[in-house]
């Protein structure tokens, strides 16, 4: 209720009541009105409009969110990384490794492949940022797909590494008698003059005339099959088995210092030059079998001799001249 307010006459010594003015009254109500209709207009702009000005909650959020996609520019700059890192493995994988090792390519369309079937993604539906979350959910499936296949890839490669290192290492690739001991290359592999028929017939391996009981080594690793004077013409003999089809024989040995079953080396002292067997003279006879077939052994002895010194073995051993055995 509104106070009463009251003036002083002079005229009649009293107070009177001051009555308001009708136009006075009316002029308030309007501005109160008025008002009232600012304030409720002001107070839905700012409902209707929260961008205008944010509850505490509301700020809070959007810090969350902004923060949100930020870490996702984060993460996707890192599959980036990833990607270019795997891309570089996957190269060098396809066109040096497994090219070296001579294993097929993996296809780009294997590694890269996507994940078909059902929606996997179906739960990531429905949020705000829905795509960027698919999108970077579907990024990290790929790539650990992608990592997968490499990593078998390696495996695979690894292996084919070890059977390669193994293959290598059993080659014969060495002279079975070394170049201080050695007195000549007597005689190489093909046609050559028999020293006791004086016929032409064919020498199957190499013959290295060195003073008796001067080393004999093995050419490549492997396990000794055979080490007796039990094959005819080869007096004392050792045989190697290298596996992948190779293996070698060593004739006319004075003594041996393996025993049948044991596994040796490359360069491993087997046994001793001499004159055992069909031999006209000190020399070891040196024979190398691939797949049942005496090949010429003048191929294997690049893990050993020098451009020079094998350019001489071979005018030496490609002269028709009379073998010793």
């Amino acid at each position: 209720m509104s106070k009463v307010k009251y003036y002083y006459d002079p005229d009649t010594l009293s107070y009177r009541k001051i009555e308001p003015k009708k136009s006075k009254k009316y002029r308030n109500i309007f501005l109160f009105v008025l008002g009232s209709a600012l304030f409720g207009f002001l107070g839905l702009v700012i409902l209707l409009n929260t961008k205008w000005v944010n509850t505490p909650k509301e700020l809070s959020l959007e810090r969350e969110v902004r923060n949100y996609e930020l870490q996702f520019e984060i993460l996707n700059k890192k599959m980036e990384q990833m990607e270019q890192v795997l891309a570089n493995i996957e190269d060098r994988d396809n066109n040096i490794y497994r090219l070296y090792f001579e294993a097929n390519p993996i296809p780009e369309e294997q590694r890269k492949a996507g994940f078909g079937g059902i929606n996997r993604y179906k739960s990531l539906d429905g949020f705000n940022n829905s795509d960027i979350i698919i999108n970077a959910t579907k990024r990290l499936d790929i790539i650990q797909k992608q990592m997968v296949i490499q990593s078998k890839s390696l495996d695979e490669i690894a292996k084919l590494a070890e059977e390669k290192e193994k293959l290598l290492a059993s080659i014969p690739a060495i002279q079975p008698v070394s170049n201080e001991d050695l007195t000549r290359m007597a005689s190489g592999y093909g046609w050559r003059s028999d020293p006791f028929t004086k016929a032409r017939k064919m020498h199957w391996g190499m013959d290295f005339t060195a003073p008796r009981g001067s080393p004999i080594y093995a050419t490549g690793d492997g396990k000794v099959t055979r080490a007796d004077n039990q094959s005819s013409g080869y007096g004392k003999h050792i045989r190697i088995d290298h596996g992948y089809g190779y293996i070698t024989l060593y004739g006319h040995l004075s003594k041996y210092n393996v025993t049948v079953g044991q596994k040796v080396r490359r360069g491993d002292l087997i046994g001793f030059v001499g004159n055992t067997g069909r031999s006209e003279a000190p020399h070891l006879h040196y024979e190398v079998f691939k797949d049942g077939e005496r090949i010429n052994p003048i191929n294997f002895y690049y893990g050993s001799l020098t451009a020079e010194e094998f350019e001489n073995m071979l005018k030496y051993a490609n002269q028709e001249n009379q073998s010793l055995d």
